[in-house]
């Protein structure tokens, strides 16, 4: 039996189904039964627990195989990041109550770096508090998410045109379909060993902007141009997403990050064992994917 936080989101989920595949039983943590219908119909465990609720947390946690954590996504945190800390805080005496085998948490590319992350500084944050822990436990760093793509199917449909953050438009980034993300973390949930594991994932090769815009071209049968947003604008366009003025900074900071090359997996001359394991999907298959997932978009194109 395996705990699964996160399960009604896209890495939790395809841990479940990845583990339910091998004939292996998840108990299934949700914050509201309601949301978990699926996950009941196919056999799981549905146990109820908010993350902020030590206790409940605890009691989730208990008696299981392994469990597999991360933090909610979170992309307006404020300034000191007290949100993420606070969970974190009660996730980390949640699992010391429970005390699992073995813990596998869901990290980032770059969580290594302890300044400049932006964002990914809650997966920094995560790891060092994981790491004072005592059961064997591994961190996946998975890289950035192809699925980020869904963002830009409506304009790439209805203008031709891909707007990007990452810049420049030819240089590669490391990049990873959530399907492979939840099959290398069903495996290692499964796997024996002892003390700290970190395992570094990426997809079968590194993706540009303009292979990304050059994906979304191919499945939607027509040219699609990308062009980089400017710098400047970037506060600007996500406090028009509803991002507050004062949570901006986060997300531009991993941006240039990412932009900077500072943002990059470890790699090995560390006093740490470190595994890079490279994933199946390739990001046209998830393209793919997207795209087929919304009927209600393509229509509008006809």
């Amino acid at each position: 039996m395996y705990a699964i936080m996160g399960i009604t989101g896209q890495v939790g989920g395809a841990v479940a189904r990845h583990l339910q595949n091998t004939g292996h039983r998840v108990r299934a943590i949700v914050r509201d039964v309601a949301k978990a219908p699926n996950w009941l119909a196919r056999g799981s465990e549905v146990a109820v627990a908010d993350w902020s609720d030590e206790r409940a947390l605890a009691n989730v946690l208990s008696g299981v195989d392994g469990v597999f954590a991360m933090l909610p996504a979170n992309f307006a945190p404020s300034p000191d990041f007290a949100e993420p800390r606070a969970l974190i805080a009660t996730l980390v005496a949640a699992l010391r109550q429970a005390r699992p085998p073995k813990v596998v948490a869901l990290s980032s590319v770059g969580a290594q770096q302890n300044r400049d992350l932006g964002l990914i500084t809650q997966l920094h944050l995560l790891e060092s508090a994981i790491d004072a822990m005592p059961m064997p436990h591994a961190h996946v760093r998975a890289a950035w998410f192809m699925e980020n793509l869904r963002w830009d199917i409506a304009r790439a449909r209805d203008e031709g045109r891909f707007a990007s953050y990452l810049q420049p438009l030819d240089r590669a980034i490391p990049m990873i379909a959530t399907d492979d993300i939840g099959r290398v973390v069903a495996q290692t949930l499964t796997q024996s060993w002892q003390g700290h594991r970190v395992i570094e994932l990426e997809g079968p090769q590194r993706y540009s902007p303009l292979d990304m815009a050059q994906a979304l071209a191919a499945v939607l049968e027509y040219d699609v141009e990308a062009f980089t947003v400017p710098r400047n604008e970037w506060a600007t366009r996500f406090e028009d997403e509803g991002t507050p003025a004062d949570r901006t900074g986060p997300r531009i900071a991993m941006l240039d990050g990412f932009n900077s090359g500072w943002i990059d997996f470890e790699g090995g001359g560390t006093e740490n064992v470190i595994e890079h394991v490279l994933g199946d999907i390739p990001l046209g298959y998830v393209a793919d994917e997207l795209v087929s997932a919304c009927p209600v978009v393509l229509e509008s194109a006809a």
